[in-house]
């Protein structure tokens, strides 16, 4: 059965939106596209302009999935697109979700997550936010994660750098900082690396924080800098994930986060928790800063000057408007 959904101008068909896509809960298809539409202002702040990965469950989280990177031929033309070359010399063409319509369709073609890449068009090559993925690598390994978190935003805040952190929705944390993009993907990773490295150092224990590359030698929280590399991708703000609960990748406060518990944020609970708390990453874009001046703190060399690129440290105005974490 085919229905269609006004949305804004236009008309969306949704297929079989009586189909259960979380058995656990019985939340149907049709859930998750009004959860998405409900909630576009938010999801299209976090994901317009960005290359949009598929990964589709025609069937529901228990169903069989596969990626897609590029956009179905014949889509409609409220859903952008974004060509890209990669090193090995191949090339796709992204889907881009910039509005209520095309959120609801990519829904609809069963994206029950929301993957995109780290910068927007026009500027691909240079990602607008620095990230630390904070990946348990064992089982009940939270009250670490929470506890690496704050020293992130420590770190962070000290830096200048604006933070926002945020559940997965799975078992880990992120932490967003919002850039200019004024450095390639390899400097902004650069950069991450010895942020992580720092992190660890302050926690002083590997049993707690790592930032260890192989899997099998890690014990603690692995503080990943990794994600900050090009195409790779991660669920963004307000994505629901594949977990039996329809869990959600929720941005928090920043004196939320020392006692969060990540199963609190659901398909069924964030639009109260929406209206009664607002979006802790509202306006985060316009906290954007440069990493440039920022390397030597870390005991970097500083990145190459590029005739393009703008050097400019942040007004004093703009480091007194940065969201840090509350003094430790």
């Amino acid at each position: 059965m085919i229905r269609q959904v006004r949305v804004g101008r236009h008309d969306v068909p949704i297929t079989n939106a009586d189909k259960i896509f979380f058995p656990a809960s019985g939340l149907t298809k049709g859930d998750l596209v009004a959860y998405y539409v409900d909630m576009a202002p938010q999801v299209i702040a976090q994901v317009r302009r960005r290359p949009f990965h598929m990964k589709r469950y025609p069937d529901g989280i228990e169903g069989e999935f596969f990626h897609q990177k590029r956009v179905p031929a014949g889509h409609p033309p409220y859903v952008g697109e974004a060509p890209v070359s990669f090193p090995s010399g191949h090339s796709t063409v992204f889907a881009v979700i910039d509005n209520v319509a095309a959120l609801a369709w990519v829904a609809n073609l069963g994206c029950v997550e929301l993957h995109t890449w780290h910068s927007r068009l026009p500027e691909l090559e240079r990602p607008d936010y620095l990230l630390i993925d904070l990946d348990p690598s064992a089982e009940g390994q939270w009250p670490l994660v929470r506890r690496i978190a704050l020293v992130v935003g420590e770190v962070m805040g000290e830096l200048g750098l604006a933070s926002f952190p945020k559940t997965s929705g799975a078992t880990g944390l992120h932490i967003l900082a919002p850039i200019r993009r004024d450095l390639p993907f390899p400097e902004v990773r650069r950069f991450g690396k010895a942020l992580a490295e720092e992190v660890e150092r302050r926690i002083g224990d590997q049993r707690v924080a790592t930032t260890t590359w192989r899997v099998a030698d890690r014990k603690g929280v692995f503080v990943d800098y990794g994600q900050n590399a090009r195409d790779r991708t991660i669920a963004c703000a307000y994505s629901v994930r594949p977990v039996a609960d329809a869990r959600v990748s929720a941005p928090l406060e920043w004196d939320e986060v020392a006692h969060v518990d990540p199963a609190a944020f659901t398909l069924g609970t964030m639009r109260a928790r929406l209206a009664r708390a607002g979006d802790p990453m509202e306006g985060m874009w316009l906290q954007a800063v440069s990493l440039r001046p920022r390397f030597s703190s870390l005991g970097l060399e500083p990145p190459k000057l590029e005739r393009s690129a703008s050097a400019a440290p942040p007004s004093a105005a703009g480091r007194d408007r940065a969201r840090r974490p509350p003094a430790r």
